[in-house]
Formats: structure tokens, C-alpha cells, sequence
């Protein structure tokens, strides 16, 4: 019994030591848990320690003592999402360079809790596919005073990570912007676009558009911005003949084309009707508006054997009826004319000149010949015709249509009215064939035969 009492004191010390242990154990675990169920999810504009204010000019500035709340705030109640965009307006703000360091130890502390670096890495491949868009837009306009940038505003102090043309303003890769985020979140808040907006720097003058990046989760975190010379422009450019020359010539080269229509269904109608640009019809309403008549040469051409060869292999003909339409529509364009109807497998374009027309014949036939898919038959006509909505109307059409048809496959035959016009051209070659009947013409007309270089 001795024993067994001598036992018993520190078993029972032993077990209540254990009890409270345990106690404390379980206690920890709920602590535990109860802080992680108390992980906040407010978005942190709704916080009231939102680091920002607003000065009596409605302007929106920085506030130092806000963002120590709310450093501390997230340090004891997590809240991830918060928390990373307090650590990008950290980076934004330059918080490492302007508190103390008892302020600096506590932002650094969130910004190891919170992965910080994650967050700029994580921006920064947010960017990558802004930085292709900056690439590509500028490369699109070389040497034409025309700059285009994007800026990392997660890191302002090298905020420039993409740049063309930048010999403009002269800025370059990893140079930093001073109080942009502000000026950006100002506008925001004031509901304004910074659009077209000018810059007076000594003797330079600029016109300029800054377009923000935002993202819901770190809210402002970049910006693309496109700064125009206007004293290039309008001093040297505009002014020399030569350098609007070279600047157009900059701005309109292509490296390729394709083909892709990128119209509405009515502008491609209108530009098959010869329609050249967007203000096109609006320019001439008064001339389109109401039939007019005038002098002009109306071209006729069509596919040969379209019928026969869809019977053969509609295959082949849909490619050689594709093929032609695009070599009339640009090559009418490209000589000046208008086409004014696609009638199946054949065009009725005109010309303010019957050397025009005649020209523009020569290269559709070159043009039909190079395919090896398919031939021409072209009539051309000079004569009064009337215009009215894009088509044209009159007896001058009807002797072209006619003249067309008693074209011989690759052959451009064209009045004596056009062969009167052209006969001192050098560069065109003619064949009299005499004078022919052609149906539904009352009169003989002399026809000839433009002949082509072999």
C-alpha cells in the first residue's frame, strides 16, 4: 500500500499534466481553425483603409498612413486577394524608397505572406500578349512619327517593357513614368478617357492617347500609349512633297496579300460597283444621286466558255470565275475605272478615258493568261451613256456588249470611236478588222483589235 500511494501522486500528476496538454492541443487545432475560417473575401476597394483619396482638385492621391492600415489589417486577417493588389500599389508607389523602417519591415512581411514576387511575375506574363499587340501596331506604321508603348505599372520605376518607333520621343526599354497611375486613376474616377489629348514640351508638340490596363483582381496594372508628332507633320511632312511621299509610302506598305473580305456584305457589294473608299459614295451623291449623262468608255469581258466548262468540271470553273473577279476588281481599280456590275460570268466596268479602258483590257488579258485557268473576250465602246445608282444605261453600253460579243477568245476588240481616241498612243498596237453588223446596232461600226506584246 506504501508503494502504491508512493505511485499514485505522480501518476495523477502525470495524467493531469497530460489532460492539459491535450487540452491546449485541441485548443491550438481550433484556433487554427477558426482563423482559417475567418479568411476575409472583400474586395478592397470596400475596405475603408482603400489607400487612395481624393483631393479638393477631385484629384486622386496616394494616402501613406492608409496603406500601413491596411498592411497591418491583412497581416492579422488574411485576405489573399486584397492583399496582392496592396502589395501592386506598394510596387506602384515607391513604399520601399519612402517609409521608414519599421513600416518597410511590416509591407516586406506581407509581401513574403503573400508571395509578392509571384504577383509581379504573374503580371508580368499578364503583359506579354499586350507587348505582341504594341509590336505589331507599331511595326504597321515605320518612320511615320507615330510611337506606340506599353507600360508595366507594377513597376513604374522601369516601366517601359515594350516600344516601337520609340526614336520619337526618344525613350527606350526598362525607362520608368513618374506620376501616371495617379493621373489614370484620377481620370477613372472622373469618368474621363485620356483621348487625344496634347502635350507642349519646349519646342515639341504631341498628340497623344493613353489607353489603361486593368485587371479585376490588381486593378490598374498597365498602360499602352500612342504618341503622335504633330510638328513633324505639319512642318516637314505636309510641307515637302517628297517626304509626304515617303511618309504615305510608310504607312500603306503591305508585305503580302491575302485574300480576305473584310467588309460588311453592303460595302462589298458597293465596292464591286467600283466603290474605291468610305467616302467614296458620299463624295459623288450628287453626281450618282440622279441619272446624268457623259461621255464614257464602258468595257465588257467575260469568261470564255463558262457554260461548256462548268458542264465539264464545276470544280474548275468556280476557280476561274474566283480568279476572275479578283483580277477585275483590282485591275479596273488599279486603272482608274469603276466596276459596276458582275453579270454572272461576266464585268461592265467604265472609264473617264478609252486609254484607260484599253489598258486596263491588255492587263486582264496578261492577267487571264498568267492563270492558265481560263480566257477573256473584251469590247469597249466610247460613247454617251447614262449613269444612274452605279450602273449605266444607254445605247454606248449596248454597242460595247455587242462588240464583246463578237470578241474572239483572248481577243480585245474595242469602236472606232476608242480607236480615234488612241491611235497616237505608242504604247498600243492596233489591227483594223473593217466595219461589222452587230445585233440590235442599227449602224456598221469598225471594229479593231488590240494587239498585245508575245
Amino acid at each position: 500500500m506504501t508503494i502504491l500511494a508512493s505511485l499514485a501522486a505522480p501518476l495523477i500528476g502525470l495524467g493531469a499534466a497530460l489532460i492539459v496538454a491535450m487540452i491546449g492541443f485541441f485548443a491550438y487545432r481550433a484556433g487554427l481553425a477558426g482563423r482559417t475560417r475567418v479568411i476575409e473575401a472583400k474586395r478592397f476597394e470596400e475596405y475603408d483603409f482603400y489607400p487612395f483619396v481624393i483631393d479638393e482638385n477631385r484629384r486622386v492621391e496616394f494616402s501613406p498612413e492608409r496603406f500601413n492600415e491596411a498592411v497591418q489589417h491583412f497581416l492579422h486577417h488574411p485576405n489573399p486577394r486584397a492583399a496582392r493588389e496592396l502589395i501592386v500599389i506598394g510596387e506602384q508607389n515607391f513604399v520601399r524608397d519612402r517609409f521608414g523602417s519599421q513600416d518597410i519591415d511590416s509591407y516586406k512581411q506581407l509581401y513574403t505572406e503573400y508571395d509578392g514576387d509571384s504577383v509581379i511575375s504573374d503580371n508580368e506574363a499578364f503583359l506579354e500578349n499586350y507587348k505582341r499587340i504594341v509590336h505589331l501596331m507599331g511595326r504597321s506604321f515605320p518612320h511615320t512619327g507615330i510611337e506606340i508603348l506599353l507600360h508595366n505599372l507594377v513597376n513604374p520605376s522601369r516601366s517601359v517593357v515594350a516600344i516601337e518607333n520609340g526614336e520619337v520621343t526618344g525613350r527606350k526599354l526598362e525607362m520608368g513614368t513618374t506620376n501616371l497611375v495617379l493621373d489614370l486613376k484620377t481620370r477613372r474616377y472622373q469618368h474621363q478617357d485620356k483621348l487625344n489629348y496634347e502635350l507642349n514640351l519646349g519646342s515639341r508638340q504631341f498628340k497623344c492617347t493613353t489607353i489603361p490596363i486593368f485587371r479585376p483582381d490588381l486593378g490598374l496594372v498597365g498602360a499602352i500609349c500612342i504618341n503622335i508628332d504633330t510638328r513633324f507633320l505639319r512642318e516637314e511632312v505636309r510641307h515637302h512633297p517628297e517626304k509626304l511621299d515617303a511618309f504615305f509610302d510608310n504607312l500603306l506598305k503591305t508585305d503580302f496579300q491575302l485574300e480576305e473580305n473584310i467588309l460588311s456584305p453592303d460595302e462589298y457589294q458597293s465596292a464591286l460597283r467600283g466603290k474605291r473608299h468610305f467616302l467614296d459614295e458620299a463624295i459623288r451623291t450628287g453626281i450618282d444621286a440622279v441619272e446624268t449623262s457623259q461621255l464614257a468608255a464602258i468595257m465588257f469581258s467575260d469568261l470564255v466558255d463558262y457554260t461548256s466548262m462548268m458542264a465539264r468540271d464545276e470544280a474548275r470553273a468556280l476557280r476561274a470565275l474566283h480568279a476572275s473577279a479578283q483580277i477585275h476588281r483590282e485591275l479596273v481599280a488599279k486603272h482608274g475605272g469603276r466596276l459596276l456590275k458582275e453579270l454572272g460570268d461576266g464585268f461592265l466596268s467604265s472609264f473617264d478615258s478609252a486609254s484607260r479602258a484599253v489598258e486596263c483590257a491588255i492587263d486582264l488579258q496578261n492577267a487571264a493568261d498568267g492563270t492558265g485557268e481560263f480566257r477573256l473576250r473584251i469590247g469597249i465602246h466610247l460613247g454617251e451613256v447614262t449613269i444612274s445608282g452605279g450602273d449605266a444605261f444607254g445605247s454606248g453600253v449596248n454597242i460595247a456588249a455587242r462588240i464583246q460579243g463578237a470578241a474572239a477568245p483572248a481577243q480585245v476588240l474595242v469602236s472606232d470611236t476608242v480607236f480615234n481616241t488612241i491611235r497616237n498612243k505608242a504604247n498600243i498596237r492596233v489591227v483594223d478588222l473593217g466595219s461589222a453588223n452587230l445585233k440590235h446596232v442599227d449602224e456598221p461600226i469598225r471594229l479593231y483589235e488590240i494587239l498585245r506584246e508575245q
